[in-house]
């Protein structure tokens, strides 16, 4: 029955141990030759099952039969007897962020000499390049019955510095220096006078070893972009105390145009930031994870140095040692940077919103004088209106009582009117009576002009 696949990187882990110790168990033996490489996914949920697939084609091209092939969702294997004995098993995993191949090529004569190089496997040659960014790639011997001294390891292993340990509480001893070779791997020779005390744990210590190697580059992998990002993060600390500065000294008495001008940069730069952070969040965000793998890992080997070498556990503590806290500490940093530019965003804000509030009200004022001269104006009116009405009864009274002396006198002449100026003495205030009823009917009849809605035309 196939295992239910798990959804967390230690389940995962545990899901592909109980699947070897399930499937491999008989299969694998020393010597053997190991090549390992491991692939970086940038969109694991798209490319795990093709990576899937990738090792179908590969079981497919290197003539390994369905019978002899085992394939879970995150795991599978395959083994190739040939007819001289020589066993070839291909094994494929996925993990979280990464997949990896195993080729072990296992001789069927046991005193068979292997070297580090390309697996002497007839026929074989691995039949494409897979995809993804490399993360590491192993060549790794295993031999019985031999012992290797100091010299003879360094004629095997390029590098300045040999690394090697009695692991597992075993007389098993393991050897590195770490350093690709001219085929770009790092080569690891194990070996062990007898195979009784080798096999049961080889299988175990290959895993730790892979297992080592693949979260200590994928620990460092981002290195670089840390090590941009932090002289990025340095830039932009800088350039936000000295706008910081500036905003203090002139906030008091900063204008609108000046404020606009500081919240765009401010703006720009706070975007930046946060791109920044989502980029490096998805880099590093896995750092503190398998940086407990490994660590784990170095305390599975147990080990107990060679003459003349340094532990495994060594190299790799030096290599990752607070690696993990600069990225958290990275992270801290442009989070921390993030809030300062929204506290000051925040601050600058506030001030438009009280600039603002300070032209409105400026502007309720300006309307209210401007109010109170509208109305000053309109009372003068009135009184220079009535002034003039006023005016106008006078002269309109003084035009009619004119006539009317002049009528008088010819009443005067004509003998219908003895006094003519006792007449037009009493005649002047119904003059001005006159005068004012005519002006009050032609306001009145300017006010029903002017407020009467229009007559419809048919």
């Amino acid at each position: 029955m196939p295992l239910k696949p798990p959804s967390t990187e230690k389940g995962i882990l545990r899901h592909i141990h109980t699947a070897q110790e399930k499937y491999l168990e008989g299969w694998l033996k020393a010597p053997a030759h190991i090549h390992h490489t491991a692939r970086r996914m940038a969109n694991p949920a798209i490319e795990r099952p093709q990576s899937r697939k990738e090792f179908q084609q590969l079981l497919s091209c290197l003539n390994i039969e369905d019978s002899e092939t085992v394939l879970e969702e995150k795991v599978g294997f395959g083994v190739k007897t040939t007819p001289n004995g020589d066993r070839l098993i291909a094994k494929w995993e996925a993990h979280t962020e990464y997949y990896s191949y195993q080729i072990w090529h296992i001789p069927q004569a046991s005193d068979m000499p292997l070297g580090f190089g390309p697996l002497t496997f007839p026929q074989y040659v691995f039949p494409f390049s897979p995809l993804g960014l490399e993360v590491n790639a192993l060549d790794i011997v295993v031999t019985l019955g031999q012992s290797y001294d100091h010299e003879e390891l360094g004629t095997l292993l390029p590098g300045p510095q040999i690394y090697g340990s009695h692991v597992l509480m075993e007389n098993i001893s393991v050897a590195t220096s770490f350093t690709p070779d001219e085929h770009g791997r790092e080569r690891y020779l194990i070996w062990a006078p007898e195979a009784a005390q080798l096999l049961p744990k080889l299988p175990r210590l290959i895993d730790i070893l892979i297992t080592l190697e693949n979260y200590t580059h994928l620990i460092l992998l981002p290195y670089k972009a840390f090590s941009r990002s932090v002289d990025q993060v340095q830039i932009y600390e800088q350039r936000h105390l000295y706008q910081r500065s500036v905003i203090t000294k002139e906030l008091k008495e900063a204008k609108h145009a000046r404020l606009q001008q500081w919240l765009e940069g401010l703006t720009h730069d706070f975007l930046e930031v946060g791109r920044l952070a989502d980029s490096m969040r998805f880099r590093l965000s896995a750092s503190v994870p398998y940086d407990r793998i490994v660590h784990s890992n170095t305390l599975a080997l147990q080990e107990q140095a060679l003459p003349g070498c340094r532990t495994l556990t060594d190299y790799v503590h030096w290599k990752i040692t607070g690696v993990a806290d600069g990225y958290q500490q990275l992270m801290s940093r442009i989070h921390a940077l993030e809030q300062d530019f929204e506290g000051t965003i925040a601050v600058l804000r506030t001030k438009v919103e009280l600039v603002l509030q300070e032209q409105n009200l400026a502007q309720q004022d300006q309307n209210m004088k401007l109010l109170a001269s509208v109305d000053q104006t309109t009372k003068s009116q009135a009184i220079l209106q009535q002034t003039v009405e006023g005016l106008s009864v006078i002269v309109i009274a003084y035009y009619v009582s004119g006539l009317a002396n002049y009528l008088f006198k010819a009443f005067h002449e004509m003998g219908w009117l003895s006094n003519y100026t006792l007449a037009s003495g009493i005649f002047v205030p119904i003059a001005i009576g006159l005068a004012y009823g005519l002006i009050t009917w032609g306001k009145k009849r300017i006010h029903q002009t002017h407020s009467s809605p229009p007559t419809p035309h048919d």
